[in-house]
């Protein structure tokens, strides 16, 4: 990449428009730059997430996901270019499977909360089906590649089961959704 980033502030969007890695200028509002947008805020929580002491493991599955997620938003940014791989989805699905193997079995909705480490990566799976939800308005008026769609997918499932694998290891019980529940009971 040699010193590709050497000029941070350019002021070529103070007109409202950004560049994509194609050199196409676009409206910043574009849908886009929203699914970019919050691809970039989603890899921010998984950063976020990062610092927090986790159980073995999640730490470098983590960091494998940001990467993931530099390569599909590089994707974004390169209409027609093809950088995350479909084996990636496939990798989820292994993660998914192998974390919640370790897992009692759901007989209630959980709440988000726990540990601090496994509210963030609630947080994360909030933002991850937010870019899911760009990523498919998008796809409505340019083409985007299935892999894009369905590893936003797994991601924010696995990211849900890494949230109760965390708090089992913080030995953080989870909230259960208690409904109709009124008052301060």
């Amino acid at each position: 990449m040699g010193h590709r980033l050497s000029v941070i502030a350019t002021r070529t969007g103070d007109d409202g428009t950004t560049g994509l890695a194609t050199g196409t200028r676009v409206p910043k509002d574009s849908p886009r730059i929203a699914a970019i947008g919050d691809v970039d805020e989603l890899n921010s929580a998984l950063g976020l997430l990062a610092t927090e002491a986790l159980p073995p493991g999640v730490a470098a599955d983590v960091l494998d996901i940001q990467h993931d997620l530099f390569d599909l938003g590089g994707e974004l940014s390169m209409p027609g270019q093809a950088l995350l791989r479909p084996e990636r989805v496939a990798h989820l699905d292994r993660l998914l499977s192998d974390y919640n193997a370790r897992l009692e079995p759901l007989k209630e909705f959980v709440l988000p909360g726990g540990s601090r480490a496994g509210a963030l990566a609630h947080v994360a799976r909030t933002i991850c089906r937010r870019a899911e939800r760009s990523v498919v308005a998008l796809d409505r008026s340019e083409p985007v590649q299935p892999a894009i769609r369905q590893y936003l997918n797994r991601l924010s499932d696995l990211l849900f089961v890494l949230a109760r694998r965390i708090n089992q290891d913080a030995g953080a019980p989870e909230v259960l959704w208690r409904p109709g529940r009124t008052g301060g009971n």
